[in-house]
């Protein structure tokens, strides 16, 4: 595993990190939360995009998949993830804790390593599942919460 990750993240790689002030360990930690996030290749360079923005202003990641790797470290994860969940303590917790977790929660693949060394240009802050997969990605957090209200609250209504 160790050998393939070096022949991914080449001296290219490495360099490109370097170009945006990122550390190997904090792309690969940021690819991580990419990995986990989406399935869809082409929404990762926007959702990388979205955490990266959101790094640069000192705004939580608010990453629904730290969370989960952080309840189930503790065994607590049901496969629901509430809105009580979100206060959970744990280093890993986006939603409580500022910046990226301590480490990566996941196994990035070269898509998303990709994807932090070479974001969309979007000024995008905000995404929400659609619910087939994808997301849909909002500038402003009214658009968001409109987003939201359409894609989840609306969504789940029977």
């Amino acid at each position: 595993m160790v050998s393939r990750f070096e022949r991914v993240f080449d001296a290219a790689a490495r360099a490109a990190a370097s170009e945006r002030g990122l550390s190997v360990r904090e792309v690969v930690t940021l690819a991580s939360l990419v990995e986990k996030e989406t399935a869809k290749p082409e929404e990762r360079p926007t959702v990388a995009a979205v955490y990266l923005n959101r790094l640069k202003i000192g705004m939580g990641l608010q990453c629904d998949p730290t969370v989960i790797y952080a309840l189930q470290k503790a065994g607590r994860y049901t496969g629901n993830l509430t809105r009580a969940d979100m206060a959970f303590d744990s280093p890993y917790n986006t939603y409580k804790y500022a910046g990226l977790p301590p480490g990566p929660i996941a196994a990035p693949g070269r898509a998303s390593l990709e994807a932090v060394l070479r974001p969309a240009e979007v000024d995008y802050l905000y995404f929400v599942s659609r619910n087939d997969g994808s997301h849909v990605f909002s500038r402003t957090y009214a658009e968001h919460q409109a987003k939201v209200r359409e894609f989840q609250v609306e969504y789940f209504k029977p």
